[in-house]
C-alpha cells in the first residue's frame, strides 16, 4: 500500500528511464512522452548537455546561502535579461513561487511609493497561477479553493475574452493586472497580440502594473522565446518556470528596473532559490534555446503538426472540434469524451494531458523530430477511426 497522500489521480504506469522524446516503463514498453513533465523537460528527457552540467556541477557546489555572492546565477541573469525586456531578476523553485513572487513585486512596488491600498491584483476566471494559498485565490476556481478557507483577499476576477468584464472590475486600488500569454490548464486558450497591446494601453493610462505569466508557455514553448514577443509589448513582470530548467526545479521573477529598485535587502527570500546547481542547468538551457536556429526549428516543427493536426480534423469533424495553441503548446478540443480519448492514445504508447474545456494537451520537447511528431500523428488519427 502506498504511503503518499492521494492528492494525485496517478496513472497505473510508473519509468525506468527517459530518453529525448521517449518514457522506457518498469515493464518494458516504449512510450513518446508528449507530456514531458507539463511542458518542463523543454530539451526532452536526459539531454546529454544537461546531464554533463548536473555532472560537472555536482562535483563542485550544490548549494550556498543567498546571503554570498553566487556566480551562477549572476551568469544566468545576465542572460535572461540580455534575451528579454527585463533588467534584473529574482531566482525562485518553481512556477507557483514565481507568481507569489510576482505579486508580492508589485504590491511593494505601490506601497513604497506612498500608495499601499493599491495592492489588488485583478485576475482571468478560472486561470492558473499555482497552488498556494494565494495562487489558488489568484485563479478565481471554485473548484481549486474550495476546503481552503479563509479566503485570501486582494483579488479580482473579470472573464476571459470579455474586455467588458476587465474594465468593469479595474479599481483605483487594483495594483496589477496578471494574465497568462497562453492558459494552459485553462484549455489552451492565446491571447491575441491585439489584446495583449490594449492591456498594455489600459495599464498606462490607470498607473497599473502588468504581469504576465509564461511558467508554461515561456523560454521557447510558443516558438518564440515569450509568448508575448511578437505584440512588442513590454511586461513590467513576468513570473517563469517549467522549461527555464529542462526538468531541473527553477523558477524567476523577471522585472523592469522601476518594480526592481522598490524590492530591497530582507523583502523576498526563498532558501533554495537561485542555487549554483539549479543556476548551473539554467546556464546551459539558455545556452541550447538561445541559438539562432533553435527557435526557428520549434516554429517549423509547429507549422508542420498543426497543418497535420487540421487536417485529421478535418477528417473527423465529429471528433475533433478544434486545434488550439501556439508553438508547441497545443491542445485538441473534443466533442468526444476526452479522458477516454487520452487512455486510448496511451493505450497506443502516445502519453498526453487533459486540460479544461474537454481538451486533450500536447506538450512534446522543443527539440522533438519530424519522425516523432509523424508517430504522433499516426496515432491520433488511428484513435480517432477507432472511436468514430
Amino acid at each position: 500500500m502506498s504511503k503518499l497522500v492521494k492528492n494525485y489521480n496517478r496513472r497505473k504506469i510508473s519509468f525506468k528511464y527517459g530518453k529525448g522524446s521517449f518514457l522506457y516503463s518498469t515493464d518494458g514498453k516504449k512510450y513518446l512522452d508528449f507530456v514531458q513533465g507539463i511542458a518542463v523537460n523543454s530539451l526532452g528527457h536526459a539531454h546529454p548537455q544537461l546531464v554533463k552540467t548536473i555532472n560537472q556541477q555536482s562535483k563542485k557546489l550544490w548549494h550556498v546561502s543567498n546571503a554570498f555572492v553566487i556566480p551562477e546565477g549572476e551568469k544566468l541573469a545576465q542572460k535572461l535579461t540580455k534575451e528579454t525586456f527585463a533588467d534584473f531578476v529574482m531566482f525562485q523553485n518553481s512556477g507557483t513561487e514565481a507568481t507569489e513572487g510576482a505579486i508580492k513585486v508589485a504590491r511593494k512596488y505601490f506601497h513604497s511609493i506612498g500608495k499601499p491600498k493599491k495592492n489588488r491584483i485583478l485576475c482571468v476566471k478560472n486561470s492558473f497561477h499555482g497552488r498556494t494559498i494565494a495562487a489558488i485565490y489568484a485563479s478565481g476556481s471554485k473548484k481549486m479553493t474550495e476546503g481552503f478557507g479563509p479566503k485570501v483577499g486582494g483579488f479580482d476576477h473579470f472573464l476571459f475574452g470579455n474586455h467588458k468584464s476587465l474594465k468593469k472590475n479595474i479599481n483605483k486600488n487594483t495594483a496589477a493586472i496578471m494574465v497568462e500569454t497562453i492558459m494552459g490548464e485553462g484549455g489552451i486558450k492565446v491571447i491575441p497580440d491585439w489584446c495583449l497591446r490594449e492591456l498594455r494601453k489600459i495599464c498606462n493610462k490607470k498607473n497599473i502594473l502588468l504581469i504576465l505569466d509564461e511558467v508554461q508557455c515561456g523560454i521557447g514553448r510558443s516558438g518564440d522565446f515569450f509568448a508575448f514577443e511578437k505584440s512588442k509589448v513590454k511586461p513590467d513582470i513576468v513570473p517563469i518556470a517549467k522549461g527555464i530548467g529542462g526538468g531541473f526545479p527553477i523558477g524567476a521573477v523577471l522585472m523592469n528596473k522601476k518594480v526592481a529598485s522598490k524590492m530591497t535587502p530582507g523583502s523576498h527570500g526563498s532558501t533554495f532559490g537561485g542555487n549554483p546547481l539549479a543556476m548551473s542547468v539554467g546556464n546551459s538551457v539558455m545556452e541550447i534555446v538561445s541559438e539562432k536556429k533553435f527557435l526557428k526549428n520549434v516554429k517549423n516543427i509547429s507549422n508542420y503538426f498543426f497543418l497535420k493536426l487540421n487536417e485529421i480534423k478535418m477528417i473527423y469533424p465529429n471528433i475533433i472540434k478544434e486545434i488550439r495553441g501556439k508553438g508547441l503548446l497545443i491542445g485538441i478540443q473534443l466533442h468526444t469524451n476526452q479522458v477516454n480519448f487520452i487512455k486510448k492514445l496511451m493505450e497506443n504508447k502516445l502519453l498526453t494531458i487533459k486540460a479544461a474545456e474537454n481538451v486533450v494537451r500536447i506538450l512534446p520537447p522543443l527539440n522533438v523530430k519530424k519522425n516523432e511528431i509523424d508517430q504522433a500523428l499516426r496515432i491520433i488519427k488511428k484513435v480517432c477511426s477507432e472511436i468514430n
